[in-house]
């Protein structure tokens, strides 16, 4: 059996999220690294670690059979969410965490990640390159790396940041004329586009997943479209279907290390795109914890690509003559619901009601109503979710 290797180059952090429960130690390499295993034989991660950092990664590191190759970092660095989809608290604040040396990389085959710490300067004959950062993100070549063939693998503001254009596709283009051979622009719900210098912009879609878990997906993304693209020599469109696919799977189940490519190939998956629309917000808010709530949905239901009625910032308060009339004119308007059932608000059942009466679908999070509360939503075929995140996606999908 020919061996395959790979080097990744990025960061090994703490994160924990409030919900679901998450508790780890992975960052974009180190959760790069554990899902490659499954697509290349020899990986090597190196990363800048602190003391006590590395001594509990290197333990998960022979667990799941990748080298540790570690430069010392005078802190550890942690990312805190409350969901998935929220803004993370890092700690140390960024401004205090201690700008190191560049991690200097050669090798055949290089998989570079952004880092808070720092960056790898690689010297690749294959590299794929993913920024990972939402502040200014570096270019490639900026600390003098160099790759014989090169991917450049971000999300679409990241691309747009690189690439010097408001058009994700014009700078593109334009980080392929100053060498990139690839492009892959990471678009969400809407999946991927991958261009390149000598063909038509191809799209790969996003797969339905019936539980979203976003942290670290654009990481998995990243390493298996290497795998694919950098060691097996795959066609770049190729690649990031099947890094899609695993984008899928680990969206599902939270796990790792990726599967194998034919097991990707061959499950079953629902190719997902955000579907254009206005959704009525509908959910109380008459304490902290429900408007907090209420304002992370809308914030996230936009940043999925929806345009969002919500009563409480498009009304606001006021009499029940005025505030009613206008919540009806608008959820006739909308084509979907997002409906809040915590609490069993009499205004957030009536939505819901008036909702299903006029055929417009409702997807409702419930995580604290008891099966029999819930027996008129579900027998009215509401979609319910347990799950904040998760309900979010499908709202956006109207699948």
């Amino acid at each position: 059996m020919t061996t395959t290797q790979i080097a990744v180059v990025g960061g090994v952090y703490y994160e924990q999220c409030l919900w679901p429960a998450w508790d780890q130690l992975f960052g974009s390499g180190g959760r790069a690294a554990t899902a490659l295993v499954s697509h290349v034989n020899q990986v090597n991660l190196y990363t800048y670690a602190h003391p006590d950092v590395e001594q509990d990664f290197v333990k998960a590191a022979k667990i799941y059979g990748f080298v540790v190759v570690s430069t010392p970092a005078p802190t550890g660095i942690s990312f805190d969410y409350v969901h998935c989809m929220s803004t993370p608290v890092v700690r140390p604040p960024l401004a205090r965490i201690t700008a190191l040396e560049p991690i200097n990389v050669s090798a055949d085959t290089v998989l570079r990640f952004g880092m808070l710490e720092g960056s790898g300067k690689v010297d690749a004959k294959w590299c794929v390159y993913d920024p990972q950062s939402a502040f200014r993100p570096e270019s490639f070549w900026e600390n003098g790396s160099q790759a014989e063939h090169l991917a450049i693998v971000a999300n679409r503001s990241e691309i747009i940041a690189m690439g010097g254009s408001s058009d994700s596709e014009i700078s593109a283009k334009a980080l392929l004329t100053r060498g990139a051979e690839v492009v892959v622009v990471k678009s969400g719900p809407a999946g991927a586009y991958v261009y390149t210098r000598d063909s038509a912009v191809a799209h790969v879609p996003a797969y339905r997943s019936d539980l979203v878990w976003t942290i670290g997906s654009g990481d998995v993304f990243a390493a298996i479209f290497a795998a694919q693209w950098a060691v097996h020599r795959t066609a770049p469109d190729t690649a990031a279907e099947l890094a899609s696919r695993a984008v899928s799977h680990y969206a599902e189940t939270m796990a790792l290390p990726a599967l194998q490519p034919q097991q990707l190939v061959e499950a079953p998956r629902t190719a997902s795109s955000t579907v254009k629309g206005k959704v009525y917000l509908a959910s109380p808010f008459f304490n902290l914890g429900q408007r907090w709530l209420v304002d992370e949905a809308r914030r996230s239901l936009r940043e999925l690509g929806m345009e969002v009625f919500s009563p409480v910032h498009d009304v606001g308060p006021g009499p029940a003559q005025v505030v009613g009339p206008e919540d009806i004119k608008a959820l006739n308007e909308c084509d979907r619901v997002f409906a809040i059932l915590d609490g069993l608000d009499a205004g957030t059942i009536f939505e819901v009601g008036y909702a299903r009466a006029r055929g417009i679908p409702v997807y409702a999070l419930a995580q604290a109503v008891n099966e029999e509360d819930l027996k008129m939503v579900v027998g009215s075929d509401c979609k319910v979710f347990f799950d904040f995140v998760t309900a979010l996606h499908h709202t956006a999908w109207k699948a």
